[in-house]
């Protein structure tokens, strides 16, 4: 057996010592180490640029990706950024900054509000935790009930697999010269 004797607290009155295998026990804690940095999750910074002159469908697009970020746990940058005179109409950017938030409402919440820096007019969100668990928690809706409200609809209806009726065939007439 190759054991050592260890200095656990050198602080204490009387110092406090182990007999252990130190090798052994710089191993278990190298892994200990290893496993949680694994575990812990690492929060990036994304960042998302938009356009004054942005048209909806790219508008739509864009935020559904901040709302992806933000849902993964990352914070994002939102940015807006002018081109020559638009930079004298930054309500333009706040707009859209503020449209922006409203629609990730349900997943994050602004960190930083909006500021213009230089050419550029900058918002941090955030994730919400408190917002996504919210988000998440379904109504009183469970999946029988979706089932019992809709078979009355069904029976009200025709069945697709009905015969249909179909018009009379015109008689088929041949001149024969």
């Amino acid at each position: 057996m190759d054991l050592d004797l260890v200095e656990v607290a050198a602080t204490a009155n009387p110092p406090v010592c182990r007999i252990m295998d130190y090798g052994k026990f710089k191993f278990e804690a190298a892994q200990k180490a290893r496993e949680s940095r694994r575990k812990s999750t690492n929060v990036g910074l994304k960042e998302m640029k938009y356009r004054p002159k942005i048209a909806s469908g790219d508008f739509d697009t864009k935020t559904r990706k901040v709302a992806g970020f933000l849902s993964e746990g990352h914070k994002v940058k939102i940015s807006i950024m002018f081109r020559a005179r638009e930079i004298t109409h930054p309500e333009l950017g706040r707009r859209i900054l503020d449209h922006v938030a409203e629609a990730v409402a349900a997943v994050g919440k602004v960190e930083s509000s909006p500021k213009l820096d230089g050419r550029n007019m900058i918002m941090v969100l955030a994730p919400d935790k408190r917002a996504q668990a919210a988000h998440a928690q379904p109504t009183n809706a469970s999946p029988t009930n979706d089932l019992a409200a809709a078979a009355p609809a069904a029976a009200n209806s025709a069945p697709a697999s009905a015969p249909t009726a179909e018009p009379a065939e015109a008689p088929v007439t041949s001149t024969e010269e």
